[in-house]
């Protein structure tokens, strides 16, 4: 069984790496494109924690947010970290579709605290490879806070890879639980990934 804190530093360094060796046309992302991209998914957030649907109902929207718009299985890889290397295709397969579903009600229900609030695009900024867009959250009787969005179009389309509400590393935060999963099922990747899909 790979150690936790191995684990982690070892994923940190691959994925990092990985990431900014993407391809060349990763500089035809502009400031405006990811922009553009961050407005359509704070539009779309807006209006669900809006809507007045069930919680259920909104944790379905908030899943076809991250369909749309989100980096998906760059976001799965990097949770996984290093334990992907010895994991099959089929439980990569089933990881990455566990994992979707998880993070969706996990940020989702994040997200649906927001409701009665609003969020807006206030500027955006190249790091590197992606662009960091940053937004505030405005709620009712509340003290406004940050969400950042990273923006890559590592895939050939504009999509975000990475996101931090209020500082917390979406990333880094999702490499640590799985990683505790695995822990805690010494290292049974089958018994993790039952284990996600009846998580967040």
């Amino acid at each position: 069984m790979v150690s936790r804190t191995r684990r982690f530093f070892m994923g940190g360094i691959a994925g990092a790496a990985g990431f900014l060796a993407l391809p060349g046309r990763l500089l035809a992302l502009t400031n405006a494109s990811a922009e553009a991209l961050i407005d359509k998914v704070v539009a779309d957030i807006n209006r669900i924690i809006n809507s007045g649907k069930s919680e259920p109902a909104m944790i379905r929207d908030f899943k076809g947010v991250f369909d749309r718009y989100g980096d998906n299985s760059y976001i799965a890889a990097y949770a996984m970290g290093v334990d992907a290397r010895r994991a099959t295709g089929t439980q990569k397969r089933a990881f990455s579709e566990a994992f979707g579903h998880y993070i969706s009600r996990k940020y989702g229900k994040r997200f649906r605290e927001f409701i009665g609030g609003k969020i807006d695009v206030k500027g955006v900024k190249k790091v590197k490879t992606w662009h960091e867009v940053d937004t505030t959250v405005r709620l009712r009787g509340k003290a406004p806070f940050q969400v950042v969005f990273y923006v890559s179009n590592r895939t050939g389309r504009d999509l975000f890879f990475n996101m931090f509400i209020e500082g917390v590393n979406l990333l880094l935060t999702e490499r640590q639980e799985i990683g505790a999963m695995l822990d805690r099922r010494r290292g049974d990747i089958d018994a993790m990934i039952a284990d996600l899909r009846k998580a967040g």
